[in-house]
Formats: structure tokens, sequence, C-alpha cells
């Protein structure tokens, strides 16, 4: 995918397809968007939220509430 991507390379095929379609390709994004938000996208299911969630921690950051 894009250079610039910084999402878990553990991601699946489907939720990084979802992912890019959207135009989410900076974990940093994921800041702005609730869990529930994420999880509507066609393609992501529960296992890339926690993926998300723990790559948000390690840089300071969290999902929005």
């Amino acid at each position: 995918m894009d250079q610039v991507n910084d999402l878990p390379a553990k991601l699946s095929k489907p939720a990084k397809r979802a992912f890019a379609q959207a135009g989410y390709l900076k974990l940093e994004q994921f800041a702005g968007l609730t869990e529930a938000e994420v999880l509507a996208l066609h393609g992501v299911g529960p296992t890339a939220i926690v993926l998300l969630r723990q790559a948000l921690a390690e840089k300071g950051l969290a999902f929005r509430n």
C-alpha cells in the first residue's frame, strides 16, 4: 500500500481495503472516530479494532468516545 500508511501490519486485507477506500491511511485519523464508526466499515471486524486500539495506545492516542 501507500508508503505513508502507518496502520498495523497484521490487519486483514479486507480491513486494509476498507480503510484505504474510506481514506484512512494514517493511524492518527482513527483517534477522531469511535470504534462503532470503524466497525461500520464493510470488511472491518473486532480483530481490527483490537489491533488499532493497541497501535493507538502505543502512540498515546485512543478512539473517540
